[in-house]
């Protein structure tokens, strides 16, 4: 049978008689039968044809064009189908209209984009990076509450938070470009490993605060500051766009920034100046496209400079499709706590410190998904900045399909569990569970 959809008796019979929780499919097609009888179009060329086997194609460059079926109703769900096109195509959920839709798209550029499209004009809510290919791409949007999640072959690359649209019907697009789509599914469960932040206490209503304090380095005394303390004593700010993130993190002095929902930020390293608290506001929070650097720019002195970025706290962040780090500590840089954030799918390194930064903890993240761990030392002759510092603590870290071990320079290090303290092991101690 090519194509089916569930029924709510449908689904309730099937669980009386025991069949596994994946029966919550809704929807699926294959165009095995040579039709596509139940989809609507606006706009293109639509026609089944045979590439392997049957499939749906779009044939027209020279517009934008929509396929839509299934029902009004559905709210959460996944939408998913083999996608192969040389330009921008993809897939739409809850959409109400041909005009109005959510859409995750590979864009020819080497770039997959979560959009909102409201009356035919679309809005890009997060971009990642995806490689280049003419071959069949697996694409799936995954929408779950105000939480969209686009999947590229099985990985989550791009999330964003929006609520303009609850429910609406499935869809296939085209932007002025031809494609080829295949077997269309829609189920009510995410499509496979992806974002799922680290759950931590919920924030104060209206606005957000640093849980807990440091353990090891980053609660010492010592260049000049007294453990790390982040945005304490300064004002709070609310953030949900990435023009107020990144003036948020760049203005002078102590302030906490609370991040409300998945924000993406252009491509590559943003600067955090010193006494920040960047805090996520519950768990849908988070950096896309872009990674934060914490530290001053790169050069050759080889002793702290008075300026250097300091007492900095980054809590209950996701960070994915970073272009390049998605977080980096640099050039001297101290009392640094990175704490109960999730971690995945980026470029480069997803947690580096490096270039004579000390007084660092990194603690109780989850690291996943991804090859370049975490980085400790920039370079085996970079000894005149990194020598006798590097002092870091890592402890109650989840490091999950990490193929990586972290590599690390100027620094021994002890490992044992569980963590009682900070242990000492020659010039920088890093404690490691």
């Amino acid at each position: 049978m090519k194509r089916w959809l569930f029924t709510g008796a449908a689904l309730l019979l099937a669980v009386l008689i025991g069949a596994p929780a994946r029966a919550a499919t809704l929807f699926g097609d294959t165009f095995d039968d040579g039709d596509a009888a139940g989809w609507s179009h606006n706009g293109g060329a639509w026609s089944v044809v045979t590439d392997g086997s049957p499939a749906y194609r779009q044939s027209s460059t020279s517009t934008n064009a929509r396929a839509l079926t299934g029902a009004t109703t559905w709210t959460d769900y996944t939408v998913q189908a083999r996608v192969k096109t040389t330009g921008t195509a993809g897939v739409a959920a809850r959409a109400r209209s041909t005009s109005q839709y959510y859409a995750f798209v590979l864009t020819g550029g080497g770039t997959a984009q979560l959009q909102r499209v409201s009356g035919g004009t679309a809005t890009v809510l997060a971009t990642a990076p995806v490689a280049a290919g003419t071959g069949w791409r697996t694409l799936a949007l995954h929408g779950q509450g105000s939480t969209l999640t686009g999947y590229v072959d099985g990985t989550a690359v791009a999330r964003a938070v929006d609520g303009a649209f609850g429910a609406g019907r499935i869809g296939l697009v085209t932007s002025s470009s031809s494609a080829t789509f295949d077997d269309v599914v829609v189920d009510t469960v995410a499509p496979g490993p992806g974002p799922s932040p680290t759950p931590t206490t919920p924030p104060p209503p209206g606005g957000c605060a640093v849980t807990g304090t440091p353990a090891g380095f980053a609660s010492v005394t010592a260049w000049g500051q007294s453990g790390t303390t982040g945005g304490a004593g300064g004002p709070t700010v609310q953030v949900d766009t990435a023009a107020e993130l990144l003036a948020a993190i760049a203005t002078p002095g102590p302030l906490t920034v609370c991040v409300a929902g998945m924000i993406a930020v252009p491509a590559g390293m943003h600067d955090v100046t010193s006494d920040k608290s960047i805090v996520g506001i519950g768990a849908t929070a988070g950096i896309t496209g872009g990674g934060l650097t914490i530290g001053l720019p790169v050069s050759d002195v080889t002793s702290p400079p008075a300026d250097a970025v300091h007492n900095v706290i980054v809590q209950n962040l996701s960070f994915r499709a970073a272009t390049d780090d998605a977080i980096n500590v640099q050039m001297f840089s101290h009392h640094v706590w990175i704490d109960h954030n999730d971690l995945a799918q980026g470029y480069d390194g997803l947690i580096d410190v490096k270039r004579g930064s000390s007084y660092v903890t990194v603690s109780w993240n989850h690291t996943h998904h991804h090859t370049k761990n975490m980085l400790l030392g920039h370079d085996d002759d970079n000894g005149a900045q990194d020598a006798g510092r590097l002092k870091v603590t890592y402890h109650h870290n989840w490091f999950d399909a990490t193929p990586e071990f972290p590599p690390v320079r100027w620094s021994s290090f002890s490992c044992y569990r569980p963590v009682a303290g900070v242990t000492s092991s020659g010039s920088s101690w890093l404690a490691w569970a």
